[in-house]
């Protein structure tokens, strides 16, 4: 005991004041870390009379880190980024730490001298979004010079195949980067001799055994970190995390998980499996992507607000007289209906991706870019919101239409769908958050697929100039004078801020105008996938854009009871031409609340 309280002052005095240890009870030794948050009852135990236990503080490195720390026990495994205890002996009570090391390329190395490796797995390897998603992204990270040095990636699905035919199938969707063109097929080649194939069940504990053995062959015996990432049914999600977590986590370091959407259909079954994943693994290992949180332009939101003092003033019910949100498919289910008609649009978009484009939107200044403290203002807004009522939501559903002389099919023509379906592809809605800053300003939602075009934009229209000396040049309309924000996420990236010019000339004519920043024109360089940052973010420990458990309890209470009503009230959807702008009923929804939408003018075409 005498030694490791030596050795418990040695690490006080290498780690600074973000290390404490203390006895005799619940203590801590907090560690920096990228938001590292850990429960204390995650490890513990006790020596003669001395009885301890660990968690973990959040101390911050002044830069990202991407050093593995690793804290085991005869019995318990947990793991993050920063340095860390490698070993915790309880039988003789010893304390063994090991510091961050870097070798001249940037390589992580541990206390014995070998280099760090990181190996993801992706679990539902020969489905569509890791074909065309995941895969890519993965190799874009690597060409760019963002994985590891030492990194592996292996498939695991039910499907048989050999490394040779996953190679095949990856490098079919994989490119390289417009401006950085050179040398593209070594790269690919080099790329896929990492990647190779483990067929298996989901739920078979013995099948991830013979992963584990697989990827400690490719790991080298160093310290080793391992991401799973779960593109799979939800219905599996928990048999591969208990599969995962027992059968093949990394003994000496950090074990995480990626679980894709949908994350349960309402608050009941969403618990269901946030207590199913919890029985195998820490929150700290859950990554929830919502993959719209990786955009540009959405991350860029925190960005253009706190960095800009003409913005940060204007943010509130004072200046702002409603926001929208608006997301656009100009296609619709495509012969793949079977799983969109048991979610339904407003599960599929609004629910997450929408909600979380809004809560980022409106939340209070966070203390600090920690993970945990924009996490901590995004779930106060959601929990600020007014309940939503079936009578500020309006339902609609897509059917055929001629079109140039083409025939588009409705969505019930899909063989994939019932043909008495009444699952929405078009919803709108009228949200309001109960606070000091935007209590009165409704927030508008509108996401549909079938409809004119492709678009994702978050619109900022505020308020009437008071008096203004120039409303005659406008006529009636004083929507026409207003100054609008747009925030376009997809396609063609950009921020413009409609404002009212004088035309040049001898008389008093007035116009409205773009202050424009169109992303495409100002950077040269190609806008990373969303899915390339997450996953990077996945790898390096950053959480700030998954979404915290509470978050997303928050999100199903505000949607269950509407979604349920809904069901129970069987509400037929109003029908609109496939091709069109949406059902009619959203235009009386939004006049209801004095707005306009937005992305309807004519100029919202050319912007």
């Amino acid at each position: 005991m005498a030694a490791a309280g030596a050795l418990a002052q040695s690490v006080i005095g290498d780690l600074g004041s973000c290390v404490h240890l203390a006895q005799h009870g619940v203590r801590q030794i907090g560690m920096p870390a990228a938001a590292v948050r850990m429960p204390s009852e995650s490890l513990h135990g006790s020596t003669g009379r001395l009885s301890w236990r660990l968690s973990f503080n959040s101390c911050k490195w002044p830069t990202r880190m991407r050093t593995p720390l690793s804290v085991s026990a005869a019995h318990a495994i947990v793991s993050e980024d920063g340095l860390g205890i490698k070993t915790l002996n309880d039988s003789s009570g010893s304390l063994n730490i090991f510091k961050k090391e870097e070798t001249s390329d940037g390589a992580l190395i541990n206390s014995s001298g070998k280099e760090s490796a990181v190996t993801i797995t992706v679990a539902g390897a020969s489905g569509d979004l890791a074909k065309k998603k995941i895969f890519p992204a993965l190799f874009a990270l690597y060409y760019e010079g963002c994985l590891p040095k030492h990194f592996t990636i292996y498939g695991y699905a039910r499907s048989k195949m050999t490394n040779e035919q996953l190679r095949t199938m990856i490098s079919q969707t994989l490119t390289c980067r417009i401006d950085q063109s050179g040398n593209c097929g070594d790269k690919i080649e080099k790329f896929l001799q990492q990647c190779f194939y483990h067929s298996g069940q989901y739920n078979s504990e013995e099948d991830f055994s013979q992963l584990d053995k697989d990827l400690k062959e490719h790991e080298g015996g160093g310290l080793a970190n391992r991401l799973f990432y779960l593109s799979v049914p939800p219905d599996v999600f928990i048999d591969v995390a208990r599969c995962a977590s027992l059968r093949a986590s990394s003994l000496k370091g950090w074990t995480r998980v990626i679980v894709e959407k949908p994350f349960g259909r309402d608050s009941e079954s969403s618990a269901e499996l946030t207590r199913g994943l919890k029985n195998y693994l820490t929150e700290e290992q859950i990554y929830r992507i919502d993959h719209y949180l990786g955009k540009e332009l959405v991350e860029n939101l925190s960005v253009l607000r706190f960095s800009n003092l003409v913005f940060e003033p204007l943010w509130s019910r004072q200046y702002i007289r409603n926001v929208q949100l608006i997301f656009s498919e100009d296609f619709g289910t495509e012969g793949r209906g079977g799983y969109f008609d048991s979610y339904g649009i407003i599960r599929d978009i609004m629910q997450n991706h929408l909600l979380q484009i809004l809560a980022l939107f409106a939340m209070e200044p966070p203390i600090s870019l920690d993970a945990e403290d924009i996490r901590n203002e995004k779930v106060k807004v959601l929990r600020s919101m007014r309940p939503l009522h079936i009578e500020d939501v309006v339902v609609g559903q897509y059917k055929s239409h001629v079109r140039g002389g083409v025939k588009y099919p409705g969505y019930t023509d899909d063989k994939t769908v019932p043909s008495n379906s009444i699952t929405p592809t078009f919803a709108a809605a009228a949200l309001f958050i109960d606070n000091a800053r935007w209590d009165g300003v409704p927030f508008l939602m509108k996401a549909g697929k079938a409809l004119h075009n492709r678009r994702a934009e978050i619109r900022v229209q505020f308020r009437h100039v008071p008096g203004h000396l120039f409303k005659r040049s406008f006529g009636m309309d004083l929507d026409q004078a207003t100054n609008e924000l747009v925030i376009r996420v997809q396609p063609d990236e950009a921020i413009y801020l409609k404002i009212n010019n004088k035309v040049p000339g001898l008389g008093m004519r007035l116009d409205r105008s773009n202050l424009n920043l169109l992303y495409a024109d100002r950077y040269s360089r190609e806008i990373p996938d969303a899915y390339e940052r997450l996953l990077l973010d996945a790898i390096e420990g950053e959480r700030r854009l998954f979404i915290r458990s509470d978050e997303l309890d928050a999100a199903w209470s505000l949607f269950t009871p509407l979604l349920k009503e809904l069901e129970a009230r069987k509400v037929v959807p109003e029908l609109y031409p496939y091709g069109s702008r949406g059902p009619v009923g959203a235009h009386y929804l939004a006049a209801k609340y004095n707005v306009r939408w937005g992305d309807l003018g004519s100029e919202s075409q050319n912007a």
